[in-house]
């Protein structure tokens, strides 16, 4: 079993992010936690550095990405359980063309878990695509790992 590290490896870099993206979908400001602050800088940042628009908050995102986050507290994993759900609501309440998500556990800083992100391809996609807003929720389990879920979307 030589390739066992490597599997474990592969196997543990999956277990911490996942990514899923809805190109083909036919609109505030909200409180943040200083932590979910500092990630929504870090991902403009790395949009500006791309030539890209900042991604500006949209309010009726902020509850999806909570009760997802909740979800995956909830279940003890990271999932994008739902999305179509979550996609429903958005094109209905904030008449989204485009959506995307990229949920994450266990990273403990802002800066690890945009890291963890840009490292992925179809997470890097999502934070590089064609959107217009965004919202995130960061949130710790009773145990203290912390679960991600952020939403993109284009107006």
């Amino acid at each position: 079993m030589k390739n066992s590290p490597l599997i474990l490896l592969i196997t543990l870099v999956l277990s911490f992010c996942t990514a899923c993206s809805d190109d083909d979908t036919s609109q505030g400001s909200s409180a943040h936690s200083a932590y979910e602050t500092e990630i929504i800088k870090l991902i403009n940042e790395h949009r500006k550095g791309k030539g890209l628009a900042a991604l500006q908050e949209l309010e009726a995102i902020k509850s999806q990405t909570d009760a997802h986050t909740d979800y995956m507290i909830g279940a003890g994993k990271i999932s994008h359980d739902l999305f179509d759900q979550r996609k429903a609501y958005l094109v209905k309440n904030a008449k989204i063309k485009s959506i995307a998500e990229n949920v994450a556990q266990g990273y403990s800083t802002a800066q690890g878990v945009v890291n963890g992100w840009l490292g992925s391809s179809g997470h890097r996609k999502n934070i590089e695509g064609n959107y217009s807003h965004s919202m995130i929720t960061a949130k710790k389990d009773k145990n203290g790992r912390w679960y991600y879920t952020h939403i993109f979307v284009k107006l």
